[in-house]
C-alpha cells in the first residue's frame, strides 16, 4: 500500500455523522455526497479546501451518531486519503474500511495537536505504522491495521477484496 501524503485538517472529539453528512445531502446520488462532507461541522468549507490525498487529524469518537453509510461516503468522494483519531464509532470505522477509505488510530493526537499546525504536510506510512509530519519532521507511531483490514483497504474496499478472492479461485464474476 502506498504512503499517503497531504494537508492535515484537525478535527476535535465527537465528529458525529450529521456534522460529517447532514441529513438534507442523504439523498443525494453517492458520487455528489463529497461536496456535501462537513457541512454540519465548524468547518463548512471542508469539502472546498480538501484535495486529493490530505487527512483528518482528529480527537475522540470520531463518526459517532447514526449508523448513515454515506457519511464515510461523502469524505471518500472528496478525495480525502484517510482519517487518524484516537478512536472512532465501530459502525463508522467498519463503513469506512469497508469502502477503501483508510481509517487509523493513533494515540498520540494530542502531542500532535501541540507539536503542529492545521494544514501541516503529513505522511501517512501504513505498513510502517507510522504517520510523520513533513513540516517537522516529527514521527507518531499509529496502531497497526490486522491483516484482513489491510487486504481489505489495499483491495480499495470489501466489495473489491471479495471480487479478488473469487478470481483467484477462477470463478467469472462479470
Amino acid at each position: 500500500m502506498e504512503k499517503i501524503k497531504g494537508k492535515s485538517f484537525f478535527f476535535g472529539e465527537n465528529i458525529d455523522t450529521d456534522q460529517i453528512l447532514p441529513g438534507y445531502a442523504m439523498s443525494a446520488p453517492p458520487e455528489e455526497l463529497g461536496q456535501f462532507a462537513l457541512k454540519g461541522s465548524n468547518r463548512q468549507d471542508f469539502a472546498e479546501e480538501v484535495s486529493d490525498g490530505d487527512l483528518i487529524i482528529a480527537e475522540d469518537n470520531f463518526g459517532c451518531g447514526s449508523s448513515r453509510e454515506q457519511a464515510p461516503l461523502a469524505l471518500k468522494h472528496t478525495g480525502l486519503g484517510a482519517i487518524i483519531a484516537s478512536s472512532y464509532a465501530r459502525i463508522f470505522r467498519k463503513n469506512a474500511i469497508n469502502i477503501g477509505l483508510p481509517v487509523v488510530i493513533c494515540q498520540d493526537i494530542a502531542r500532535i495537536k501541540q507539536e503542529s499546525q492545521d494544514g501541516d504536510i503529513f505522511e501517512l506510512d501504513i505498513e510502517k505504522a507510522l504517520l510523520k509530519n513533513v513540516s517537522t519532521s516529527k514521527e507518531y507511531p499509529i496502531e497497526p491495521l490486522s491483516q484482513a483490514t489491510y487486504d481489505t483497504l489495499a483491495a480499495g474496499g470489501l466489495i473489491e477484496k471479495v471480487r479478488n478472492i473469487l478470481k483467484s479461485r477462477g470463478e467469472d464474476i462479470e
